[in-house]
């Protein structure tokens, strides 16, 4: 199995965030928390899907993700674009940062 971590999108901006260790969320995919393995990933999944983070994000599911010079990337190219922000709007999303 490959490392996976947990995304969703914020209700309060619809920005796609990774979960972080102590149950938070965070816009970089370098802070979130990655399962080795399936039992970690499925009990990961589970903490996502609790009542009282859905009042914050929606949408929670495991992503793949590789270790590349010691950072997290995703393996998948529409998660590379969610990492990004919207593709057909250069002015908007972390790139216009």
């Amino acid at each position: 199995m490959s490392l996976q971590v947990v995304t969703a999108n914020r209700l309060d901006d619809g920005l796609a965030v990774f979960m972080t260790a102590d149950d938070g969320w965070s816009t970089d995919i370098g802070d979130a928390v990655c399962a080795t393995d399936a039992t970690q990933a499925e009990v990961l999944l589970a903490r996502a899907n609790t009542a009282a983070q859905q009042v914050t994000v929606v949408g929670a599911y495991l992503i793949d993700v590789a270790k590349v010079d010691g950072a997290l990337v995703p393996t998948k190219y529409r998660e590379v674009l969610r990492t990004l922000g919207p593709s057909v709007r250069t002015d908007l999303g972390y790139q216009a940062g």
